[in-house]
């Protein structure tokens, strides 16, 4: 870069890296966001259900109904907390959400068992929260599954092998998270929030704070270049923002045990790119706005919501209307959380997620050109 002064920019940096030590608020606080980030999703934001309160009215009341409520009573997704007899104690507790699940068992349940034939077991759900919902009917479906193999293998002990009729018996396997456990698929998603979070927080003021203060002024009149400027005002935060990443992926791999299947160097490279883009943003919103405040909330805004809400953080792109599909891919976090997951749990490498790496990198070059050109406008 023709008359660039690596000096200049080091001295630049230097001054950053003095006045974040001295406003010790915001250097703790850009630690403490990540550890609170990550603490407050990976526990409260969950999508297992566990301990799902029940209620059960048994109508049968025989060996074969209770033989399919052990199920029920013995897995760790239901706790059968009530037994009633009527459908008007059943609404009590649906109404005032002390069970999610009733199962209502015909009279005719062991009878039908017996007599091999199919028995109906009616199941309550409260669709107040779908989710929920969704969830517990598919636990509800999964053992009622097993209950029926069950039946079938006594049946099978119990007659010769050649007068059993043949069967297709599925064997379901899911890979790269084999146990489904949720918090797999949603701390590595916290690491681009936590970027983007820190990123608007630190920037979005950096050179607002110049314009403010009056010393801005200052700076132009020393031989100080825009790209000496940009790069030594970037570089705190960007040593910071690395940090927070060692901080989140501690976090995820000590406390909530989440496996790194892949590359870790693959890891810090994906993540310096995509912080890079997010420190450029929000310098390039604080050379535009030159409010501290303006820019500081205009840059959490535009950052965070996209993330949490159009990224795949926490809900499916595929289940979005097509006009929003649309806006997700001017999402740079999108790409990122797509190349966490991939590093994460499928231990893949770029022949895999070149794709998303490149578009990674070309929406860092493109904040560093404008921020570079917006502030090289304003100080013509």
């Amino acid at each position: 870069m023709k008359g660039f002064k690596f000096q200049r920019m080091r001295a630049v940096a230097r001054k950053e890296f003095i006045h974040l030590i001295r406003d010790w608020r915001s250097l703790a606080l850009a630690i403490a966001i990540p550890v609170f980030l990550i603490a407050i999703f990976g526990w409260a934001l969950t999508m297992d259900l566990s301990d799902v309160p029940t209620v059960v009215w048994d109508q049968s009341n025989t060996p074969q109904s209770r033989d399919y409520l052990s199920h029920f009573q013995g897995s760790p997704y239901f706790s059968v907390k009530y037994g009633v007899d009527n459908y008007r104690d059943i609404q009590k507790y649906l109404d005032t959400g002390q069970v999610i699940v009733a199962l209502v068992i015909p009279w005719d349940f062991g009878d039908r068992i017996l007599a091999g034939k199919t028995a109906d077991v009616q199941v309550i759900v409260d669709g107040a929260n779908t989710n929920n919902a969704s969830l517990a009917l598919g636990y509800v479906t999964n053992l009622s599954l097993i209950y029926n193999s069950n039946i079938r293998t006594k049946r099978m002990a119990g007659k010769r092998l050649g007068a059993t009729p043949g069967q297709a018996v599925i064997e379901p396997r899911a890979w790269y998270n084999a146990d489904l456990r949720s918090r797999n698929v949603i701390i590595p998603g916290i690491i681009a929030l936590v970027m983007v979070v820190i990123a608007a927080m630190l920037t979005s003021v950096t050179v607002a704070r110049e314009w403010e203060t009056g010393t801005m002024e200052q700076l132009i009149s020393t031989p100080l270049r825009v790209p000496e400027l940009i790069l030594g005002k970037i570089t705190p935060y960007f040593v910071v923002g690395l940090t927070d990443v060692a901080i989140a992926v501690a976090m995820g791999r000590w406390i909530f045990h989440v496996p790194m299947r892949g590359n870790p160097g693959l890891l810090v490279l994906a993540s310096s790119i995509f912080l890079l883009g997010a420190l450029f943003f929000g310098l390039l919103l604080s050379i535009a706005l030159k409010s501290q405040v303006l820019a500081n909330q205009i840059a959490i805004l535009s950052g965070y919501m996209p993330t949490l809400l159009l990224s795949g953080f926490v809900f499916g792109i595929h289940n979005m209307p097509l006009p929003i599909q649309g806006i997700t891919y001017i999402v740079p976090a999108r790409y990122f959380i797509a190349m966490l997951r991939g590093i994460y749990l499928k231990g893949v490498g770029l022949e895999i997620l070149w794709l998303n790496g490149l578009l990674l990198t070309i929406y860092a070059a493109a904040m560093m050109i404008l921020a570079h050109k917006k502030l090289r406008l304003m100080l013509d």
